[in-house]
């Protein structure tokens, strides 16, 4: 059969007879490579009519009552939505070394453990490699988990077939290939195609897909944007393959909720839940220590107690430098140009670094209080109120907003030992602070709230002053 070369895009998959600068479909430069192409062949397109399905009508369609099953990892199934619903294709993406393959092994042992037939494909290691990670995992194997060491697509469908596994495990979709098509394992039109070809399969016979994926350096899943429009869920796990925690996170859910997020810890043994994530975010935390608060942020519906750390020191370059790490760049200097209009501060010839302990992106506008709380701490060197959380959105006149779920919020801080909780004045209109064991501290402007949070430490600080036994 003629073959020909064309160009493709590994960002979007648009495909070009020439090579260009530039993608005309999403505008991403120097994203064109080449390819030899080969038109599908009747053989492929016969495959793929063994799972076809006939047309119905909607209202005869049977739901099933139980649609989802768990895999007993508590974290996991929250970020699924409550597990894997059948019939469904899951991706996860992350850096090498973050550990998806070890989470995709602890779910295949899980699974098995509750009589569920899995089958797990691994095109980058043996069977014997695999079983030695297995063992070092302290995972023997059932009768129900079956190791392939296969890469072609057309002898993976058969063994699906043959074996009729509940749930698959790709491990990694980079190298599976379909023999049909001429291009080598890993371009853009393999990956597209054996994507298709298992979402497709994973429909009509009501088998669970998982689909491991590597990602680029910018970040971004390796291979088009089509793949992640193609399968129902997509997971990413955050996290330095150097430190002990790791963050899963669900950018795209058709089942569930794209909110919340899983906390593990890696060790010898794998993966294992972070039942209380708020607990070790603030393990390390200093006391008595300027540039230091606590705030609460929710991920879907669970609340977390972060903490916000910064440095403002004095800009030697002439260029005042903004930094942030786990906090989005613009709304810094949206907060920071706040404080320099509304409260005074001299932060124009301020270098100010933000960082959110623990590795966590914050992107609730519940801490934008915390923000401001923490660049005037550092700026004037002096402590916050201690064992206060600071709630609150900041808008453009220095104004402190409503936010929402402020109980949930409340509890969680309750739970840890905080005394005080500094919140918005119209958050607490419907508030029962009498039950609470906690302070609630209702501000409504700007100046009001850092002279409460930051004025209680000049107090304690100042020379011959009491001791006070409430704040």
């Amino acid at each position: 059969m003629k073959s020909k070369t064309i160009f493709t895009c590994s960002n979007c998959g648009y495909q070009s007879a020439k090579w260009l600068g530039r993608c005309p479909d999403c505008s991403s430069w120097n994203s064109f490579s080449e390819e030899d192409y080969t038109a599908p062949s009747s053989g492929s397109r016969e495959r793929v009519s063994l799972y076809k399905e006939k047309p119905v009508l909607l209202k005869d369609v049977v739901a099933a009552e139980e649609d989802r099953f768990k895999t007993d990892i508590r974290e996991l199934d929250r970020v699924l939505g409550g597990g894997i619903v059948k019939g469904s294709v899951i991706l996860i993406g992350g850096d090498p070394g973050v550990g998806k393959s070890t989470i995709s092994l602890q779910v295949s042992d899980r699974l098995t453990k509750q009589g569920i037939r899995v089958l797990y494909v691994s095109g980058e290691e043996s069977s014997v490699q695999t079983k030695m990670r297995a063992k070092r995992l302290g995972q023997p194997g059932s009768d129900n988990l079956y190791i392939v060491n296969q890469t072609d697509l057309s002898l993976i469908l058969e063994h699906i077939k043959e074996i009729k596994p509940r749930v698959v495990v790709i491990d990694s979709i980079q190298v599976i290939f379909d023999p049909a098509l001429s291009s080598s394992a890993g371009s853009v039109s393999q990956v597209r195609e054996c994507a298709g070809a298992l979402t497709q399969l994973a429909k009509s016979t009501g088998t669970s897909v998982f689909i491991i994926g590597h990602v680029t350096k910018e970040g971004t899943l390796a291979g088009p944007r089509v793949l992640e429009h193609i399968v129902d869920t997509v997971l990413y796990f955050e996290g330095d393959r150097f430190a002990v925690y790791r963050i899963l996170r669900a950018v795209k859910n058709r089942f569930g909720s794209t909110n919340e997020i899983g906390v593990f810890e890696m060790g010898a043994d794998g993966l294992s839940e972070v039942k209380n994530p708020s607990e070790i975010f603030l393990s390390e935390r200093p006391n008595g220590v300027p540039g230091s608060v606590v705030t609460s942020v929710l991920e879907g519906t669970r609340p977390l107690l972060v903490e916000i750390q910064s440095l403002v020191s004095r800009s030697n370059f002439g260029y005042a430098r903004r930094r942030a790490q786990g906090f989005d760049f613009n709304r810094l200097s949206l907060l920071v140009a706040v404080l320099e209009k509304r409260m005074g501060l001299a932060l124009e010839a301020e270098d100010i670094f933000v960082n959110v302990a623990g590795g966590i992106k914050v992107e609730d506008p519940a801490a934008d209080l915390a923000v401001c709380a923490v660049v005037a701490s550092s700026f004037r060197e002096q402590v916050v109120m201690p064992q206060a959380v600071v709630l609150g959105e900041v808008g453009l006149s220095g104004e402190i907003r409503s936010i929402s779920q402020v109980t949930t919020r409340i509890n969680e801080a309750e739970k840890l030992g905080f005394k005080h909780c500094i919140l918005p004045k119209n958050s607490c209109k419907n508030l029962k602070v009498g039950k609470a064991g906690i302070e609630i501290i209702p501000v409504s402007t700007l100046k009001e709230s850092l002279d409460i949070i930051l004025g209680s430490s000049v107090k304690q600080q100042a020379p011959g002053a009491k001791t006070q036994a409430k704040i």
